[in-house]
């Protein structure tokens, strides 16, 4: 029995949980509709034709603290997020190069489909180990390869060319969306405006500009099918892995926000007149984007930031989960090193204050009901985090419920609070230590201090490295790995 198991069965309030819905823009109480209380889930995964940089990662992260905030709330989760291993373009309305083939250019590698499945499962593996990292659950979880599902995709192509919402094309299939009268009703999209040539190129084939494409036609490469060779759409993989993996309709349907207008609104307009069921998926839940130095993170741009960077710089992976935590999910975050050593800052002082966690007695009831109420106001982490230290600071609570309040907490947070590894625990160590302001040191540890600065400033790094060591014979550590010098005795 978990901690939350046990306050349930001790009778404490039920606080309803509350999502907001993209469809209809609303926040709503969410509640299974299975008599298991099972919720069915569906995360559009990576496009796997490189490493993914930490704006992707963070809707990873959005997406763990979901499922957690789910099964905090005694939900059981079927969870599928999709690799995409072929057929997304450059752009989500049906244009540009494909990208698994300009991964398969950069790196030099012949256009086969034995390559392109290669590099798929290359950064499928790197992605897993960059979600370990982050502490984001994936060996409960259904990783589905696009590639593996061609036959579903086919037939769903099928069904909607019998049922009248496909026509045939020089290029292909494509989804007749006039067919399809409430297209565009989520996020309320205004398809007056999207006029030729306003949202797409003027495609002569297309009986309007919202159609997209079902089947793609390559002489060259792909599968065979009933309109030639090519590849399915984009767009149809997510809606066929989805009907294979969870069902006709799911419950919780997650992606950025860049896949409301377009690509979510073709896989309802697909699913629906495939299936005849409504709705393809009660909830749907958007992240917003993470921003550096106020732009979109994005390889487009060349303006990205992997997780190996972070780690390189001497940052604990989970002080990135903490600095995600600190938006919320629907609030564009801006990235920056300063941002990150302040978490990773805070992340150390939680680390130290859980230290002694066998001292653990059990929760508070007053601030377990508020962490609950924050995670079930659509998932209020950084409201979660707040009340994290407002608890800390209450001198009413013993320092051994505060610790199993944090504790019970992190069964949606994450942080492992409970379990930290080797670096983490050298965090917490480290703010325990007494952190010393230049006043508080020896003159002559002063001046190393300063020489050190300045050799630094004119980049005279050997130089720099003499200080810190005769710093460190003197007993003292220097940290200056964030941006900012942090002096220890040792």
């Amino acid at each position: 029995m978990g901690l939350f198991d046990l306050f349930r069965s001790e009778g404490l309030g039920r606080v309803p949980l509350y999502l907001y819905n993209t469809l209809g823009a609303v926040k709503q109480e969410f509640n299974a509709v299975k008599k298991d209380n099972l919720v069915r889930m569906y995360n559009c995964g990576p496009t796997v034709y490189g490493r993914q940089h930490i704006g992707n990662l963070s809707m990873f992260v959005f997406t763990d603290i979901l499922r957690r905030t789910l099964q905090y709330n005694g939900f059981n989760v079927k969870q599928v997020i999709n690799f995409t291993d072929f057929g997304h373009l450059t752009s989500d309305a049906d244009e540009g190069e494909d990208k698994m083939t300009k991964g398969l250019k950069r790196e030099g590698l012949a256009l086969t489909m034995a390559n392109m499945r290669s590099l798929g499962e290359k950064y499928s593996q790197l992605f897993l180990e960059d979600m370990r990292a982050l502490n984001v659950e994936v060996d409960t979880v259904t990783f589905p390869r696009a590639s593996d599902y061609i036959p579903a995709q086919i037939a769903m192509i099928r069904t909607l060319e019998e049922k009248g919402y496909a026509y045939r094309t020089k290029s292909g299939v494509m989804y007749d969306t006039s067919r399809f009268p409430s297209y565009g009703q989520l996020g309320n999209i205004d398809l007056s405006s999207l006029k030729e040539g306003a949202r797409v190129k003027a495609d002569p084939e297309k009986r309007s500009p919202t159609d997209f494409i079902l089947w793609k036609s390559d002489k060259k490469l792909g599968w065979d099918s009933p309109w030639g060779k090519g590849f399915p759409g984009w767009h149809i993989e997510c809606s066929a892995m989805i009907r294979s993996t969870l069902g006709e309709q799911i419950d919780i349907h997650t992606g950025g926000i860049e896949h409301v207008a377009i690509h979510h609104n073709n896989e309802i307009a697909q699913s629906e007149a495939a299936t005849g069921k409504k709705p393809f998926s009660r909830f749907w839940l958007h992240r917003a984007h993470i921003q550096l130095a106020g732009g979109k993170i994005a390889k487009s741009k060349g303006n990205v930031v992997y997780l190996s960077d972070v780690i390189e710089r001497g940052f604990h992976p989970l002080s990135l989960r903490y600095l995600f935590l600190g938006a919320h999910y629907r609030t564009p975050m801006n990235f920056t090193w300063e941002s990150l050593a302040a978490a990773q800052t805070a992340y150390g002082k939680l680390l130290a204050y859980c230290k002694d966690k066998e001292r653990a007695t059990a929760p508070n009831n007053k601030w377990h009901t508020i962490f609950h109420q924050r995670f079930n106001d659509d998932i209020d982490t950084p409201g979660a985090l707040a009340t994290a230290w407002q608890m800390i600071k209450d001198n009413s609570l013993s320092k051994e419920e505060k610790i199993a309040t944090l504790l019970d907490a992190d069964c949606v947070l994450g942080l492992k609070l409970s379990d930290p590894d080797e670096r983490a625990q050298e965090l917490a160590s480290k703010e325990l230590r007494a952190e010393l302001t230049l006043f508080d040191l020896p003159e002559a540890i002063r001046t190393f201090i300063a020489e050190r600065e300045t050799a630094r400033k004119d980049k005279d790094w050997a130089r720099a490295d003499q200080l810190r060591t005769k710093i460190l014979d003197c007993g003292y550590e220097i940290d200056d790995a964030h941006g900012s010098s942090r002096v220890f005795k040792l």
